[in-house]
């Protein structure tokens, strides 16, 4: 049987360019930080990921802190900006690193959404606090794809010293980012989220801005991250920046993606079920359905035996049955959904199976609680 699949907003398949990238550059023998052949070489390599990474998200290159991905990038914000204050704030729909991190670091204030997922600008500013050390405010949301006004929070909290970092994680690779124009003080990114290998990310953090940092030790990163860079992995990432950022391609994906995505809607607007969050400003690549009658694990599973990966939005993670904070704080079922997730592999024919199996699988489920 063949597979199908719509979990690219968990984690996406290893792009050619990457692949190329990372098994050519997995002989490489030389510490970055020595000044011999073999050391010029791999940093040679480093930079030219860097520069990559910086044009994709048009950030200056010497902005990008390279990161084993936007969990780790996040940790290093929550750390490095605690001491510039007590406080932090974040929206009630930010991924769950966010909150774990940042409740390390001082008190917490959660801003609240509509019933699409939106925060209000104002509302955020609303709690900042003189002690507010950093904002936290998501691009666009992992489960339900609802875009957050980011460039109206920066914008608030223009004259405020509190930082602002936005998580990027699902933006970055699905749709244009520009760092420097957006004047966030800090963003965090994912490669593995748009095919780039798992492990890799970055933090952007404004130039003249000034961090602890979280990983010490020595001073690889220009000091603000410790560690011998993974340059293989990171060779990967910077080839699948570059694939992405040339010639239009983001926007034919993100074009690509959208279409897809209105077919899955389209397809499913008799199944007796609801979409979560913004029908217009949301992420092109994101679906949330939901369901009042059935239990999302026998969905997936019955998908699953037709050949169909897709996700239960109810948690980050398989291993968890708690409900999803994302959709509580929408106001709504928070323990019945599904999100299918599309990306640089996906076609016609992977949608063309969802909508085949889907009715199937839920009539199936209704008919046994008759």
């Amino acid at each position: 049987m063949p597979r199908h699949y719509l979990d690219h907003a968990s984690t996406s398949p290893l792009r050619p360019a990457a692949r190329d990238a990372l098994v050519a550059a997995l002989d490489a023998s030389g510490d970055p930080g020595r000044i011999h052949q073999e050391g010029m070489a791999t940093r040679a390599a480093v930079e030219t990921a860097r520069e990559q990474v910086a044009a994709l998200v048009e950030a200056r290159p010497r902005e990008v802190v390279f990161t084993s991905g936007a969990t780790e990038a996040i940790a290093a914000v929550a750390f490095g900006a605690a001491g510039r204050g007590g406080h932090q704030v974040l929206t009630a729909v930010e991924h769950s690193a966010v909150p774990a991190a940042a409740g390390r670091h001082g008190d917490l204030t959660v801003v609240g959404v509509d019933g699409r997922g939106r925060v209000d600008p104002e509302a955020v500013a609303a709690a900042v606090r003189p002690d507010t050390a950093v904002v936290h405010v998501q691009w666009g949301n992992h489960e339900v794809g609802t875009t957050q006004p980011v460039a109206e929070v920066v914008e608030r909290l223009r004259d405020h010293p509190a930082l602002v970092h936005v998580d990027a994680a699902q933006a970055v690779g699905r749709v244009p980012v520009a760092f420097t124009n957006l004047g966030a003080d800090l963003l965090s990114l994912s490669g593995h989220k748009w095919g780039a290998p798992a492990g890799t990310g970055a933090l952007l953090v404004r130039r003249g801005l000034r961090l602890d940092p979280l990983l010490v030790g020595s001073d690889q990163e220009r000091a603000r991250r410790a560690g011998m860079e993974a340059v293989p992995a990171l060779a990967g990432l910077g080839a699948a920046a570059a694939a992405l950022a040339a010639d239009g391609a983001l926007d034919d994906e993100a074009a690509e993606a959208r279409r897809l995505t209105e077919r899955v809607l389209a397809g499913v607007a008799d199944l007796d079920v609801r979409v979560h969050g913004d029908p217009d400003d949301r992420l092109p690549h994101v679906v949330c359905l939901g369901f009042d009658d059935v239990e999302p694990q026998a969905v997936l599973l019955g998908l699953d035996r037709a050949g169909i990966a897709v996700h239960s939005g109810s948690a980050c993670s398989s291993e968890s049955l708690e409900p999803s904070p994302t959709l509580a704080a929408m106001g709504v079922d928070a323990l019945r959904s599904l999100r299918v997730s599309v990306g640089w592999t996906t076609t016609d024919a992977d949608v063309d199976a969802l909508l085949d199996a889907l009715p199937e699988v839920l009539a199936g489920l209704r008919a046994l609680r008759r």
